[in-house]
């Protein structure tokens, strides 16, 4: 095929064309927690993958200028938690800089390893970090799932043009 017309407009890599392929790929909200030394860190994730089946291994991406980058990056244990599509504004509150993360309205409570979860998620893990790969002005942590909870109920929030969505019928 040698029709060039179907390919649009190609540019050069550059983080605006990154940006603006990735808005046209749907993704699954997660919110990732940590216990810091002044108190609980988190963030939301749309870059969660499943790795390994054996062992349980899982990854997500975290900006290094992240405020929760300093916490995550000592911490042995983190917190992965699966939204669902009532949680938009959970979602938007750890995605928002300087926000209260872990103020009212959110309801958590410590878990295992001393591990922030939340609650009313679609389902929980607690990890043990492995390994925190670089990428560029990111980190990929690579977690090994100790122990988790899938009895939340719904359908899961998505991330999609820059917006959260819920899944359509």
């Amino acid at each position: 095929m040698t029709a060039t017309s179907d390919l649009g407009s190609p540019r050069l890599a550059s983080p605006d064309l990154l940006r603006s392929v990735f808005r046209r790929h749907a993704a699954g909200v997660a919110v990732i927690t940590a216990r810091g030394d002044t108190g609980p860190v988190g963030f939301t994730a749309t870059s969660l993958t499943s790795v390994s089946a054996e062992p349980p291994l899982l990854s997500f991406g975290v900006g290094t200028g992240a405020s929760s980058w300093p916490t995550i990056s000592g911490s042995d244990h983190v917190g992965v938690h699966i939204l669902g599509e009532h949680q938009e504004e959970l979602a938007a509150t750890f995605a928002r800089s300087g926000a209260d993360r872990f103020g009212a309205p959110t309801s958590w409570r410590e878990g295992p390893e001393g591990v922030p979860v939340l609650d009313d998620v679609l389902a929980w893990m607690v990890c043990r970090v492995h390994a925190r790969v670089p990428a560029g002005d990111h980190r990929i942590v690579l977690a090994e799932v100790r122990l988790g909870d899938t009895a939340g109920a719904g359908r899961p929030l998505l991330y999609h043009q820059g917006r959260f969505n819920g899944l359509r019928d």
